[in-house]
């Protein structure tokens, strides 16, 4: 089976740029280290730490999507991902090292990138920003890999399979909800907007 392209995850992302661009080499030292090809069903399972480009890359090379119940946001606002593999038990969570930063590769770009955003940019802010983009992704994509990420294989605690639950009518909105997600209002079976927020505060 021929393997997803850092094409392929730039075309399913909609731009290139280093957040996807870490997230292709991450996920495939991921699948690499774990012995993975990417999963039709639950073979795979991905917890990401953010909810930034890079996952887009890992739901392109592993197959994991929030559809399959496989792929876990835990957003904790770090650059970090990790793979289980369930058939071979190995799993392996990778972050990027605040060394290998965009800023530590080219201070020159995040200033460059707001000028070529802006609204006064000129076609020779925006040829420079390309070309500072793409020598940093290309750094990216070719610098060892431990000088970018620490890489550990650890022992996780592996999520269950995804469930298949049954589904009740709201008896505000007439919507229906799935069991997990259901709350009860005055005795009747809600949906979670309908119920409404509770809070003493904490």
């Amino acid at each position: 089976m021929q393997h997803p392209t850092y094409e392929d995850v730039i075309r399913f992302h909609g731009h290139t740029c280093p957040g996807v661009t870490f997230g292709y080499r991450a996920a495939g030292i991921a699948m690499e280290r774990t012995g993975s090809v990417r999963a039709p069903d639950e073979e795979l399972v991905v917890i990401v730490e953010n909810d930034a480009c890079g996952v887009d890359a890992f739901q392109v090379i592993t197959g994991c999507t929030v559809g399959k119940g496989n792929l876990l946001l835990r957003d904790l606002g770090k650059n970090a991902w990790t793979l289980i593999n369930r058939t071979t038990g190995k799993a392996v969570r990778i972050a990027t090292r605040p060394s290998f930063s965009i800023e530590a590769i080219d201070p020159e770009f995040l200033p460059l990138r707001a000028r070529a955003w802006g609204a006064g940019a000129t076609p020779e802010d925006k040829q420079a920003y390309e070309e500072h983009l793409k020598a940093i992704c290309n750094a990216i994509l070719t610098r060892p890999a431990e000088e970018i990420f620490t890489i550990q294989e650890i022992e996780p605690e592996v999520p269950e399979r995804a469930r298949i639950f049954r589904s009740y009518i709201c008896a505000v909105c007439g919507e229906s909800v799935a069991e997990s997600r259901v709350r009860m209002k005055d005795g009747k079976t809600v949906c979670i907007p309908c119920a409404g927020d509770y809070t003493r505060g904490w």
